[in-house]
């Protein structure tokens, strides 16, 4: 019986671990991060690079994050209250404003539309989830994941690349982390598949250059 709570205790710590690295927060800054460096896009200045991941980093990770701390203290909140499906919309919609002027941002700097649309898929991502989320918990950290896998396939069709080696990478870290979320009790395994969907679409539609000629247009 002692080993089969130690077992469970572990198993939690390294869920708790997963998730607290693989945060939705992160997503688009990586995504930014793996074309910068294993794209074609390596060959871009560097102060170009430094520029945009700077503006990817204050506006989807630094502003959302700090934003919402300062809700929470305004508010007496702790973390495990912002994941009632009451209180969940303030963060939601906090992050989604500030999406929203890093799109503005990278519009007027004229950041290419593949790069933009990140940003995009991901806050029609977010908009789609909070009506979903009058029903049902869909899991952020899946939509993140599922947004890098559709981002995956849509650049390769893109650049004409063979994106295989880091679909399989992907996959088995979504597994993972999917895993995780329903060891903590935070999801269940529908609104971990259906999150990992709602990412993967939102995402091809936005940037796969054979469906995507209506956003494509959107962000020029």
């Amino acid at each position: 019986m002692e080993e089969h709570l130690i077992t469970d205790k572990t198993l939690i710590k390294i869920a708790r671990i997963i998730s607290s690295i693989l945060t939705p927060f992160s997503i688009p800054f990586i995504a930014f991060l793996i074309l910068f460096l294993f794209s074609y896009l390596r060959i871009m200045p560097l102060a170009y690079k430094l520029i945009v991941l700077g503006i990817i980093y204050c506006f989807t990770i630094l502003m959302p994050m700090l934003t919402i701390f300062l809700f929470r203290k305004i508010n007496g909140f702790d973390a495990k209250e912002l994941t009632e499906r009451k209180k969940r919309y303030i963060p939601y919609i906090l992050t989604i404003t500030s999406y929203v002027f890093c799109l503005l941002m990278m519009r007027k700097l004229n950041i290419p539309w593949y790069m933009s649309g990140i940003i995009l898929a991901s806050l029609i991502a977010m908009s789609i989830s909070i009506i979903i989320n009058l029903k049902w918990k869909l899991s952020e950290h899946m939509i993140g994941m599922g947004s890098i896998v559709g981002g995956l396939i849509s650049f390769s069709a893109l650049f004409g690349y063979n994106p295989i080696w880091w679909l399989c990478g992907f996959l088995l870290i979504s597994g993972i982390l999917g895993t995780a979320r329903i060891i903590l009790q935070h999801h269940t395994i529908g609104e971990v598949l259906s999150g990992f969907l709602l990412g993967f679409i939102s995402t091809l539609l936005v940037l796969h250059p054979s469906i995507n000629i209506i956003f494509r247009f959107l962000l020029f």
